[in-house]
């Protein structure tokens, strides 16, 4: 099946020079990260060397070579969310959902990470999930927040 779809995804490229990381962020937007799998046949359609396209899917930090979850949580960092709670609310995240940053809970439906500035300070301390901003988090409105990502098919608007 993996085979199938990336070949699909290479396909609508038409061989165009400097696709490969079109390719891998469709890739990576289909499966949620890169399986070695499609990785491979990247390299071999494309006619890159292995070592080439996995270079550059550990370069980029939004390539993921190993399974994530379905909603992606990434908590800021930088200093001004720092000093407002950020490693508070990740000490809470890390405690409900059971993992640390860089991990994926269990059940596939999140991967926390940290980044070092949402480029938001006013609204810290601030956590994106799937690219939706949540700004002035406290430890109250974690649960909430999250309960809303797992009660629904659909990131909310």
């Amino acid at each position: 099946m993996i085979a199938e779809e990336v070949n699909e995804i290479i396909a609508s490229y038409r061989a165009e020079k400097g696709s490969l990381i079109g390719i891998l962020q469709d890739i990576q937007s289909h499966y949620n990260y890169l399986p070695k799998e499609a990785l491979v046949q990247v390299s071999k359609r494309l006619q890159i060397p292995p070592s080439r396209v996995y270079s550059v899917a550990n370069f980029y930090t939004a390539f993921s070579l190993k399974p994530r979850g379905k909603h992606l949580i990434k908590v800021c960092m930088g200093t001004a969310c720092h000093v407002r709670g950020g490693e508070r609310i990740l000490d809470r995240l890390m405690e409900i959902l059971g993992i640390s940053s860089g991990q994926t809970t269990k059940d596939l439906k999140f991967t926390l990470e940290t980044v070092n500035c949402l480029g938001a300070c006013a609204l810290g301390p601030l956590m994106v999930i799937d690219n939706q901003y949540h700004a002035h988090v406290s430890m109250a409105k974690i649960p909430k927040i999250l309960k809303m990502y797992e009660e629904k098919e659909e990131v909310p608007a």
